[in-house]
């Protein structure tokens, strides 16, 4: 039992109910459930704070409050609540992230006080698959070493900023991103082509549970596009997933972006939902 106070910053007594309603959609949940996961909520180790949201003392909703603000499982009352809190606290994160539903009734409510936002991604759907893919992987696709850190580095920025729309050596000169893509090459989640010192294509998997991963960076340089590479490629990332990471893939994808979508159609992925990102 938590209490009578319907939002609450959470910490490490309340991790297993947190799990239990994240593990509930182990795909829309995978960004936040990886970090329960792997740091609790502590919020020193978690590195954001979890406020939980109470209807009659037990927790129902979730809102991960760090460079992302994220709400899990939120109906119209948890994301009132949410919002005034956000509120109170003034802006910490750089976007919000989530169900269209809960980021559209969070952000008409904090837009007045927050505004105006960078970028609004309105509809971006959530895809996932727990099928090893039909069409044949590209055999040159492998995970990324560590000595080829300089050769990826300079994709991943690429990526980043056709994705994002800014840099991410902006402001802090790449510090924290740079150490972000050495991590994942360090736990095997980052995959390339190389070919000739060149990144042709490459993904990292950034989010992983006992339930799902999540597949994220997808890129091939612009003047290789339409060639193939990223169906071959991604049919290899996510065979490797599966092999080895989680029982199921999932990603996000801008809803204008056509050609990525007809791209994840094809090895094998399915629409399970939407969700929409202010971007700040």
């Amino acid at each position: 039992m938590l209490g009578s106070i319907p939002v609450r910053v959470l910490d490490d007594r309340h991790r297993a109910e947190a799990l239990a309603i994240l593990d509930a959609d182990p795909v829309s949940n995978v960004f936040v459930s990886s970090r329960v996961h792997a740091a609790g909520l502590d919020p020193r180790r978690l590195g954001a704070q979890m406020w939980g949201y109470l209807r009659d003392g037990r927790l129902v909703s979730l809102c991960y409050s760090g460079a992302n603000l994220i709400p899990v499982a939120a109906g119209p009352g948890a994301v009132r609540a949410f919002a005034e809190r956000a509120q109170a606290q003034g802006r910490r994160c750089s976007s919000i992230v989530g169900p269209v539903g809960a980021v559209s009734e969070l952000w008409e409510v904090l837009a007045p006080y927050w505004g105006p936002p960078r970028a609004v991604r309105a509809a971006q759907p959530v895809m996932a698959t727990s099928a090893v893919p039909d069409v044949p992987p590209d055999p040159g696709v492998r995970r990324v070493r560590m000595e080829e850190f300089d050769v990826v580095y300079p994709a991943c920025v690429a990526m980043f900023t056709e994705e994002v729309g800014v840099s991410p050596d902006a402001g802090d000169g790449g510090v924290l991103y740079r150490a972000r893509v050495a991590e994942l090459i360090r736990d095997g989640r980052a995959f390339a082509r190389i070919e000739d010192g060149r990144v042709v294509f490459k993904a990292e998997v950034g989010a992983v549970t006992p339930g799902a991963c999540q597949v994220q960076g997808v890129w091939v340089p612009p003047d290789l596009r339409g060639q193939g590479r990223a169906v071959a490629g991604m049919s290899a990332v996510v065979r490797e997933a599966l092999r080895g990471i989680a029982p199921t893939v999932s990603l996000y994808v801008n809803d204008y972006n056509t050609r990525a979508r007809a791209v994840y159609r094809r090895v094998g992925f399915l629409e399970t939902g939407s969700f929409m990102s202010i971007l700040f």
